[in-house]
């Protein structure tokens, strides 16, 4: 579980999109940043790449962000990105993967996991890159090796996540587990994080959702059983309504241990987090290796990223937690 591989870098650039049904980013008029572009394309093809993007929130977009400026800095003018957004519905991702598999789009980067499974639904011959993928297996199946798709997981190692737990708050007898039951890859956090706890004795309460309507008072549910402490693992629905969850969490003076960043930076005490930038840009290394260098994405291992030790100063001053060395204030 002990997985650390450097995620590499790299970048993109955009251009027009126009789903009524889904956000949009056009950025097709931006020049090219840097020197970097490959002497072996520069004037000559022109890429042409997807990004289907579950919904808009800062890990997510951190992600987006990544994977564009790496094809950006390695392509220039040779790549044209279009961005879409789904507004956090599957069936927009849908959508969205059906225009560009018409549009016959060199390359498609599925950012979150209902991405991805629209785009391997959508297409067995155009390459797919995922980014914020916890775990392909559980996304995509056992079968999903071999075929066309490719990418980097966000996933921390979930038993140092629950050593951080120990570490911070060793008094803790009960932990609430709050996740999404409609995400795969956080209900497979949650059962393992559970097995972690149960093992040295802590007991263990999950509480669902199937969606951010339900959050205020699946949060309450877990503060009135005298949860010691709320554990929220890298979610979608959760990272979209942090502050709900720090609404009802900190007043009750109880601390969340989040499964990354952007979650913790809204409702969290402390978090194990990668950097989603740096997922990103792993991801636009991987395409470009797709596009240029013509890659087999079923031969491309998925990368795994560093992971940091962070909190969240604010909350924790204001819930009296205190932090040991090694940890770095989320900005």
């Amino acid at each position: 579980m002990k997985m650390k591989k450097i995620l590499a870098a790299a970048a993109a650039a955009a251009m027009l999109c126009g789903l009524t049904a889904c956000n949009t980013d056009n950025n097709s008029s931006d020049p090219a940043v840097g020197n970097d572009v490959s002497p072996s394309i520069s004037g000559g093809k022109v890429y042409n790449v997807g990004i289907c993007q579950l919904i808009e929130h800062p890990a997510l977009d951190l992600a987006t962000k990544g994977f564009q400026d790496v094809l950006k800095e390695k392509l220039g003018d040779n790549v044209k990105i279009d961005v879409q957004r789904a507004q956090g519905e599957s069936a927009n991702c849908a959508t969205i993967v059906n225009s560009f598999v018409s549009a016959n789009v060199d390359l498609i980067m599925a950012n979150a996991t209902p991405a991805l499974a629209a785009a391997v639904s959508g297409t067995g011959t155009i390459p797919i890159v995922g980014t914020s993928i916890t775990s392909y297996e559980v996304a995509l199946g056992d079968g999903w090796t071999g075929k066309n798709v490719t990418g980097a997981s966000d996933l921390a190692p979930l038993d140092q996540q629950e050593d951080m737990i120990i570490e911070i708050f060793p008094d803790a007898r009960k932990v609430g587990i709050l996740y999404c039951s409609a995400e795969p890859n956080s209900d497979y956090q949650a059962k393992i994080i559970k097995q972690e706890l149960e093992k040295d004795g802590i007991e263990c309460k999950e509480y669902t959702v199937a969606d951010s309507n339900e959050i205020q008072a699946q949060t309450q549910a877990a503060v009135s059983d005298n949860c010691d402490v709320i554990y929220i693992p890298t979610d979608n629905t959760f990272a979209n309504a942090a502050e709900t969850v720090k609404n009802v969490v900190v007043p009750a003076g109880v601390p969340v241990v989040a499964g990354e960043e952007g979650i913790c930076g809204g409702c969290g005490t402390v978090t194990l987090s990668i950097s989603y930038e740096s997922m990103g840009r792993a991801a636009g290394e991987m395409a470009y290796e797709i596009l240029v260098n013509g890659k087999n994405p079923g031969e491309m291992s998925v990368g795994y990223s560093e992971t940091t030790k962070k909190y969240n100063k604010e909350i924790c001053d204001a819930l009296g937690v205190t932090v040991p060395d090694g940890y770095t204030a989320i900005e």
